[in-house]
């Protein structure tokens, strides 16, 4: 059963009972990706990590490698 099936089915059901139809889909995609920003910068924060800027440093070595010195 897709998202809009599983969708429609809840709707109908909330009509027939007289209770407030769900949201649609889709509706808090925003809200749940700003949530899951914070829980990972929680996290990381937690685990005495930089809890900003990792992927742009990593993408930067990625992109920019610095030659390596020999320990001579």
């Amino acid at each position: 059963m897709s998202i809009t099936q599983q969708y429609l089915l809840d709707t109908y059901r909330a009509r027939r009972l007289g209770e407030a139809s769900p949201p649609p889909p889709g509706t808090h995609d925003w809200r749940t990706a700003r949530e899951l920003r914070g829980y990972r910068q929680f996290r990381a924060v937690v685990a005495e990590r930089p809890a900003h800027g990792r992927l742009r440093r990593l993408l930067g070595r990625l992109l920019h490698p610095h030659p390596r010195r020999s320990a001579c």
